[in-house]
C-alpha cells in the first residue's frame, strides 16, 4: 500500500469514526460502566464489564450514525455540525446505513449472547429512541424534544445496572432519573448560544420557539429539579456522606452558572455552562464510585 492509499484509508477510517460521535459515546459508556460497578458488591466480573461496555458502545454508535443520516440536511446548515462526514460528503448515505446496521447487529449479538436479553432489549429501545424516535419525530416537531427524547440518553447507567443484575431495580432507575433531569439544562445551554443556527436549520429548539428569556427560566427550574434528584440517592441510603458532600459541591457550582446565566445572559456564559454541565455529570458519577468503594472497604476492614 503506497502513501496515497494509506492516506485514503486513514481518511475513511476517520470518517466512520466521526460518524459514531465518539465523545458522546465515551460519556455513555462511562456512565454505563459506573452503573455496572455500583450494581454489585465488590468488583463485577471483568469479562462481563468488557462485553457489556462493548455491546452498549456499539449500539450507541449505531444510534449516533442513524442520527447523522436523518439529520444530514440540518447538519450541513449548522456551523457546529458542518464538518460531519455526511454533511461534507466524506461518506455517502448507503455507506452510513450499512455501517450503522453492522454496529447495531454486532452490539445486539454481544449483549444477547454474553450479557443478558434484558440489557439487549433496553439497549435496543434506547438506540431506536435516540436514533429514530427523537431524531425523526420529536426533534423537528416540538420544543420539548430534548425533554421527551432525553429518556434515551439517560438509559446507559440503567443498562450497566441490568447488565450485572439482570433486573430493573429502584437504584438503577434513580441513576437513569439523574441523567434524565440533567439533560434539559445541559442541552438548552448549548441551544441558547446556537439558537440562530437551529433557527436557520428549521429545528424548533426552545430558544427558537419561546425565546431566550423563557429558556433561561426553564434551565433554572430544571436545575432545581436536578439538585433535588441528585440528593435522593443519599436519602435512600444508596450512597453515604462522601457522595452527599460531592453532590452538594457540584450542584452549588452548577447553580452558580445557571443563576448567572438567568440574571445576565451572554453567549460566552451559556457556552461555559454547557461545558461545565458535561464535567458535572462525569464528576458526579465518579463521586458515586468513590463513595461506593470507600464505604465497602471500610466495612470490610471493620468486619475483618
Amino acid at each position: 500500500m503506497n502513501s496515497k492509499q494509506t492516506e485514503s484509508f486513514s481518511s475513511a477510517i476517520q470518517q466512520y469514526y466521526d460518524l459514531t460521535k465518539p465523545r458522546v459515546v465515551m460519556l455513555i459508556v462511562f456512565t454505563a460502566i459506573v452503573g455496572m460497578l455500583l450494581a454489585v458488591p465488590g468488583w463485577p466480573n471483568f469479562l462481563t464489564i468488557v462485553l457489556a461496555s462493548l455491546g452498549i458502545g456499539l449500539a450507541a454508535s449505531s444510534g449516533a450514525a442513524m442520527n447523522q443520516i436523518i439529520d444530514m440536511r440540518a447538519d450541513a446548515i449548522m456551523a457546529r455540525t458542518q464538518n460531519r462526514p455526511l454533511a461534507t460528503g466524506g461518506l455517502n448515505v448507503w455507506q452510513a446505513i450499512v455501517f450503522a446496521a453492522l454496529l447495531c447487529i454486532s452490539g445486539m449479538v454481544i449483549l444477547v449472547l454474553w450479557v443478558n436479553p434484558l440489557t439487549a432489549a433496553l439497549t435496543f429501545i434506547s438506540m431506536v429512541g435516540y436514533g429514530i424516535i427523537y431524531t425523526v419525530f420529536l426533534k423537528p416537531a416540538t420544543p420539548q424534544n430534548i425533554v421527551i427524547g432525553g429518556a434515551a440518553g439517560a438509559a446507559p447507567p440503567l443498562l450497566g445496572w441490568t447488565a450485572m443484575t439482570n433486573a430493573i431495580t429502584p437504584e438503577g432507575c434513580l441513576l437513569f432519573l439523574i441523567i434524565f433531569a440533567w439533560t434539559p439544562p445541559h442541552f438548552w445551554a448549548l441551544a441558547l448560544y446556537r439558537r440562530e443556527e437551529y433557527a436557520e436549520a428549521g429545528v424548533p429548539m426552545l430558544p427558537v420557539t419561546h425565546g431566550e428569556e423563557f429558556t433561561r427560566l426553564q434551565i433554572l427550574l430544571y436545575t432545581y429539579i436536578l439538585v433535588a434528584v441528585t440528593l435522593l440517592p443519599f436519602t435512600i441510603h444508596m450512597f453515604g456522606g462522601l457522595y452527599l458532600l460531592g453532590a452538594i459541591y457540584l450542584n452549588a457550582r452548577f447553580m452558580i452558572f445557571v443563576v448567572k446565566l438567568y440574571r445576565n445572559y451572554s453567549d460566552e456564559l451559556s457556552k461555559r455552562t454547557f461545558f461545565y454541565s458535561i464535567k458535572y455529570l462525569m464528576y458526579l458519577f465518579a463521586v458515586m464510585l468513590v463513595d461506593h468503594y470507600f464505604w465497602e472497604a471500610l466495612l470490610l476492614k471493620f468486619y475483618y
